[in-house]
C-alpha cells in the first residue's frame, strides 16, 4: 500500500491514500457543490484545468460523472481510450504518464491491473485518480458512503453488509471501514472472498485506532445482513470474467439480495448497488426498485463527490 511517488502531489489510488478527516472534508465540500449545482450557482474552481481520462474499461457513470463534473467546475476533460493513444500500440505506461504530465493537470485511469495505476502514479508529476481497477474503486465507495450519510447520518458505528464477490468494490469497503470506523460483514462463497492482504491492512489500521470498526468474513448472506444498516452488492461477473459465467453463477446462486434477505436487516436499512445491475441475479427487481433502494441517488452522487476529489487534488 505504500507507493513511492514524486514529491509535492497527491494521488487517489485507494482509500489507503486518504485519512478519515480528509474524507469528512471531501463530503462537506461535495454537499456544498451539490447544493450549488441544484441552485444553478456557477462554481469554476478548476477554470483552465484539464483532466486526461484513460479508459481501458468502458463505463457509463464514470465517464459522464467525471466529464460533466470537470465542465461544471470550469475545466476540461479529455476522453482517451487505449485505442486513441499510444498505449494501444505498446507505449510503456511510464512514458505515457510523463508525457501526459506535460499537458494536463490530472490523470484519471479506469483499468484492469491495479499495477497499471501504481506505475502511472510513480511516473506522473500530476495527480492520478483510480476510476476503477481490478483491486479497488475508491470513487464509488466514497459516493456510496456520502449517499448513506445524506439519508441516515454518520456511518461510524453502523453495520454494513456486503453480499457477493470479494471484488474491487468489496475491498474498497474494507478500507473504508478502517478509515471511518463502521462494522463491515462480508458474505462470499469459498474461494471468492477478498484479498487477505487487504483485510490484514484494514485490521492493523483499526487496531492502531483503538479498535474503531471491524471486518467480519462470512459464508451465509443472512449472517452478514442480520441487523445491518446498509446492504450492498455487485454483479457476479465483472468485466474480463465473462468466460467464468457458468461457474460463477453456480457459486453465487444463493447470494441474491431479495425481499426475504432484506427483512433480516434493520427496518430502516438502505440498499445500494454500484450499477449496472442484473435483475434476477445478484438482486431482485423488487429490491432494486423498492423503497429501501437509493441506487439512483448513489449514481448521481458519483459526480458531486468526484468534483470534491478533483478540487482536492487539482485545485
Amino acid at each position: 500500500m505504500n507507493i513511492p511517488r514524486p514529491p509535492g502531489k497527491r494521488d487517489l489510488l485507494s482509500l489507503a491514500d486518504v485519512q478519515g478527516e480528509e474524507i469528512h472534508a471531501l463530503f462537506a465540500r461535495a454537499t456544498q457543490l451539490k447544493a450549488a449545482q441544484k441552485s444553478g450557482e456557477v462554481v469554476h474552481t478548476l477554470k483552465g484545468r484539464t483532466l486526461a481520462m484513460i479508459f481501458e474499461k468502458p463505463s457509463t457513470r464514470t465517464r459522464v460523472s467525471f466529464e460533466v463534473g470537470m465542465y461544471q467546475l470550469g475545466g476540461h476533460a479529455l476522453f482517451l481510450s487505449s485505442k486513441d493513444i499510444q498505449l494501444g500500440r505498446g507505449e510503456p505506461l511510464s512514458d505515457c504518464a510523463r508525457v501526459l504530465s506535460r499537458f494536463v493537470d490530472g490523470i484519471m485511469v479506469r483499468t484492469f491491473a491495479h499495477s497499471n495505476l501504481v506505475t502511472m502514479a510513480q511516473h506522473a508529476t500530476v495527480p492520478v485518480i483510480n476510476a476503477l481497477s481490478d483491486d479497488f474503486h475508491p470513487c464509488q465507495i466514497l459516493a456510496d458512503i456520502f449517499t448513506y450519510q445524506e439519508h441516515r447520518g454518520p456511518i461510524a458505528g453502523r453495520k454494513v453488509a456486503w453480499v457477493g464477490d470479494g471484488n474491487n468494490i468489496a475491498q474498497s469497503w474494507i478500507l473504508a471501514a478502517a478509515r471511518l470506523g463502521f462494522h463491515l460483514a462480508l458474505a462470499s462463497p469459498a474461494s471468492y472472498g477478498p484479498d487477505p492482504q487487504v483485510v490484514e491492512w484494514a485490521e492493523k489500521e483499526m487496531a492502531a485506532q483503538g479498535g474503531r470498526g471491524s471486518v467480519t468474513l462470512l459464508r451465509h448472506p443472512r449472517d452478514a445482513v442480520k441487523d445491518a444498516d446498509l446492504v450492498t452488492t455487485d454483479v457476479w461477473i465483472s468485466m474480463g470474467q465473462e468466460k467464468e459465467r457458468k461457474r460463477r453463477c453456480r457459486a453465487f446462486a444463493n447470494y441474491c439480495v431479495d425481499t426475504a434477505l432484506m427483512r433480516e436487516a434493520r427496518p430502516e436499512a438502505l440498499f445500494m448497488h454500484c450499477l449496472p445491475a442484473h435483475r434476477g441475479e445478484e438482486v431482485t427487481a423488487e429490491v432494486l426498485e423498492g423503497p429501501q433502494s437509493v441506487v439512483w441517488d448513489e449514481a448521481e452522487n458519483r459526480m458531486h463527490v468526484q468534483k470534491a476529489i478533483l478540487e482536492w487534488l487539482m485545485g
